[in-house]
């Protein structure tokens, strides 16, 4: 991408209000990231705000399922994801996800204030179509680090996996944006080691699904020049074979 009030200048960094792509001269600091120059002499009240669609969208889909699991507590038996039924009911990699637990609130709760926040941040700078590959990869991300890393009857719900993805992308565009603020691995560090101590917590999810976050950040990282998108898409192409080999190689491991 390049800078839409200097073309000769290359950035990765869009508005948080009208999504343009602004260069560090072009920059201004506010509370919710950086804004281009007209939209930082704009009250937040006078524009229309429409870079959170995705992020708004999977938390009131987290929702609508959490309510559905109460109404049927036997859905989560149906959507929940365990390494035995990879191979039978592959889509669990996925719906899992978008399930939490029913005894715990805080689980859902947790989940989509961590949601909310990550997606506020990553969602303007990279778009509606880039973030919800991130968040789709880290989901996958999560499953495997399960797949690989639990026993083959673990069960596990929560998005969890996902939100790690999205921790370990924030941290990696960051930093090749030049923020080198060490308390971002610090909150993740932190995170992490708690995935460790707290019972009932998949760990395993955690580490997986900020692999994967971290692979695809590096990814758009280093293509986002805009003559780079089709480096991008390939490389986000390769990546998506290796996910799905990894899931291939896991299955064939429990089954040995």
């Amino acid at each position: 991408m390049v800078c839409y009030r200097h073309p000769d200048r290359e950035t990765g960094v869009l508005c948080q209000r009208c999504e343009r792509p602004i260069c560090p001269q072009c920059q201004n600091p506010s509370a919710v990231g950086f804004l281009c120059p007209e939209d930082a002499r704009v009250p937040r009240s006078a524009k229309v705000r429409s870079g959170y669609a995705i992020t708004y969208g999977l938390i009131g889909l987290n929702i609508l399922v959490y309510l559905l699991q109460l109404l049927d507590v036997t859905l989560i038996d149906q959507i929940a994801y365990t390494p035995l039924v990879t191979l039978e009911e592959p889509w669990r990699l996925v719906t899992n996800a978008f399930a939490h637990s029913q005894t715990n609130y805080l689980h859902i709760v947790m989940n989509m204030f961590s949601l909310y926040v990550f997606g506020k941040a990553l969602e303007p700078l990279l778009g509606p179509g880039r973030f919800f590959t991130l968040y789709f990869y880290s989901i996958i991300g999560g499953s495997l680090g399960v797949l690989f890393l639990s026993s083959p009857n673990t069960w596990v719900v929560g998005a969890s996996g996902a939100i790690f993805g999205l921790m370990g992308a924030y941290f990696v565009i960051m930093r090749s944006l030049g923020n080198r603020d060490p308390q971002l691995l610090g909150i993740i560090a932190i995170n992490l080691f708690l995935g460790f101590i707290v019972q009932g917590v998949a760990w395993q999810a955690h580490v997986g699904g900020l692999i994967v976050g971290v692979l695809v950040a590096l990814i758009y990282s280093r293509t986002r020049a805009s003559n780079q998108r089709n480096n991008q898409v390939a490389l986000l192409s390769l990546l998506a074979v290796v996910l799905i080999g990894a899931v291939y190689v896991g299955v064939q491991l429990i089954r040995f």
